[in-house]
Formats: structure tokens, sequence, C-alpha cells
């Protein structure tokens, strides 16, 4: 008996195709206006096909935030300074991503539109995308114990305060640009990291 998937269900290119089109429709109507059809619409797939690679929306929501922040995360660390040790690069790229995410058109469409759906990973648990970001501060932090660049310490409580310290200023990006000097703001964020994680 023939199968009844066919080509586009199977391609390894639909989970991206799904993604893009979210991204778009984010950017045009919000979160909370997107839905599984609109983004099966969107993508040239089938509402069938979206079902089989994501639940619903809030996975493909938590996937393209994820997608973003790992984009950024990569574009940070290729800025870092080869000769670096593993606390001036865990300070640059983390001054890095707070930067890029200041600018981010997708992540400033959701404070825009649907602040309140970040509220549970600022209160309540911990996303997936903080989870990816707590996973690099570790290692840096490991690496750091590891050269002599930062000081002997407990690494999860550590990456847990440097990911919060930096999420706070993540969330907080409009403020500093609009009542404050941000490059001053977040050159005062390296200083802190630096001499926060110094032997």
């Amino acid at each position: 008996m023939a199968s009844t998937r066919n080509k586009a269900e199977d391609d390894d290119t639909v989970p991206d195709q799904i993604l893009d089109a979210a991204r778009e429709l984010v950017l045009a109507v919000g979160v909370t206006r997107t839905t599984a059809t609109d983004v099966a619409r969107k993508a040239g797939i089938s509402r069938m096909t979206f079902y089989r690679r994501f639940a619903d929306m809030q996975r493909v929501l938590a996937d393209l935030l994820t997608r973003e922040l790992s984009a950024l995360i990569a574009a940070a660390a290729l800025e870092v300074d080869a000769k670096a040790n593993a606390r001036q690069r865990l300070c640059s790229v983390a001054l890095g991503v707070v930067r890029g995410l200041a600018d981010d058109e997708l992540f400033a469409r959701v404070l825009d539109v649907d602040p309140e759906l970040l509220l549970p990973y600022v209160i309540d648990r911990t996303g997936a995308s903080q989870w990816i970001v707590l996973s690099a501060i570790t290692r840096a932090l490991a690496d750091g114990r590891g050269d002599g660049s930062i000081r002997p310490c407990e690494l999860e409580p550590v990456a847990r305060t440097v990911l919060l310290t930096v999420q706070s200023f993540v969330l907080s990006a409009r403020i500093l640009v609009r009542e404050s000097n941000p490059e001053a703001a977040f050159a005062e964020l390296g200083l802190l990291l630096d001499r926060y994680l110094a032997p």
C-alpha cells in the first residue's frame, strides 16, 4: 500500500519554512493573532504537515525565539578576539547578545504587542532559550576556571546570576535607549560582569 505522506512532509526544510512564515506573521500582526492555519498557508504547506512538525503555536514561538537567540549568540561569538581569555570572551558575547536583542525586530515586536507572553519566563520558569544561554554560560565559566581567568566558583548559581543580570538589561533595553545612554550602560554591564567573574 502506497504511503499517503507527500514529499513536502518529509522535507528537512519544512521546520524552517514554518519558522520563517511564523516570523513574518508575528512581525506583521503579533504573536496572539498568528494562527497555525495562517502559518501553514504562508509556508505553503497543509495544516496536517504543520501539526506533524509542531504541536502548537506555542512550540513554534519557542523554537522561533530560540533560533533567533542562537543566531545572535553565534554572531556575537564571531566578534570575539581570538586571543581573549574565557572571561573576556564571555563578557564580550554577553554584551553582543544584549546589543543584538535590543535591535532585534522580532523580539521588539513581541515586547510591543504581546509582552505578557514573556512574563512566565521572568517570574515562573526557565524557557528553552534561557536553558541554551545557561548552558553556554556554564561552559564559558568552566573554560574560565580552567584558564584561570574566572574565579573558583560553583557553576550553576553563577551562570544563573549572569543570565538574570543580562536578562534584566535585555528587557529594559528600550528604557536605556529612551532615558539614558545605552552604550554607557552596556559598558557598565561589561564592567560589572568582568569584575564579578574575575579571580
